[in-house]
């Protein structure tokens, strides 16, 4: 039996959407279960209003009690003269945040990471992979864009690893260059996730996740933006940087020089 062109590229079709509903549905299952462990990452100081300073997303690992976010995420003491506590949002699993305490494990500014760990109950934790990441693997990514602006929801964004690149990660500033970064930047490029998502400011030292199973393949590093920050929402570039899991494991395991 012959089957006409129109009839195949019907059939086709239908696969192309079947496959879609079907991701999809993956991501509607996911979202649950990656959500939790999902924080804000911020500041805390008595005389301010709000209290609470938003600086980026993170997201609990290990034992419940770890953080993981970006080095850039935390305030620069050397700049910020007045002093201020280190402080995480957690949800509470009601629909509303809880404040926790925290302190500094270890920060790589090289590499653009931060470890924090977190006083109180454990917090629902997320796995990172140790699989190898592919170029063209579905992504999820999750975190607070624009840092507030349209509310502290978490957002999760879809898209691929469009392509795993050599980049530098220099530091903020002069006052970041430790030992370990000066030897970082000596020994050249490290390898980083390019993602073809669209994220936007506030949502670096969020989880990456593969769209398959929720396990944490990076770390949302560096969102390209063109012009100001201000331009992100109108004109988001939908290309974003993240520092792979495997570096992230390297970094948990090694105590910061």
């Amino acid at each position: 039996m012959r089957l006409s062109i129109h009839a195949v590229r019907a059939g086709m079709g239908l696969l192309l959407a079947l496959a879609c509903a079907a991701a999809q549905a993956d991501m509607a299952d996911l979202i649950p279960r990656v959500k939790p462990a999902v924080v804000m990452v911020g500041t805390y100081r008595a005389t301010d209003s709000p209290r609470f300073g938003f600086r980026g997303s993170g997201f609990v690992v290990d034992d419940g009690l770890h953080v993981i976010t970006n080095a850039h995420v935390l305030p620069d003491q050397s700049v910020e003269t007045v002093s201020a506590d280190m402080a995480v949002l957690v949800a509470d699993g009601h629909g509303h945040w809880t404040q926790r305490k925290v302190e500094s494990v270890r920060v790589d500014p090289s590499h653009d990471l931060a470890e924090l760990k977190i006083d109180g109950a454990v917090a629902p934790a997320l796995r990172l992979s140790d699989a190898p990441v592919r170029e063209g693997q579905g992504i999820g990514l999750m975190g607070f864009p624009l840092a507030g602006t349209v509310g502290f929801t978490v957002v999760t964004h879809r898209g691929i690893v469009s392509a795993i690149t050599a980049i530098v990660q220099p530091p903020p500033t002069s006052h970041a260059l430790s030992t370990r970064a000066v030897r970082q930047l000596r020994e050249g490029s490290f390898d980083v996730l390019q993602l073809d998502a669209t994220a936007y400011p506030g949502n670096s030292g969020g989880p990456v996740f593969d769209a398959e199973t929720g396990e944490v393949l990076g770390v949302v590093s560096m969102v390209v933006v063109k012009g100001t920050r201000e331009s992100a929402l109108s004109a988001p570039t939908g290309i974003t940087y993240a520092v792979p899991a495997a570096t992230v494991r390297e970094f948990m395991q090694h105590t910061q020089p």
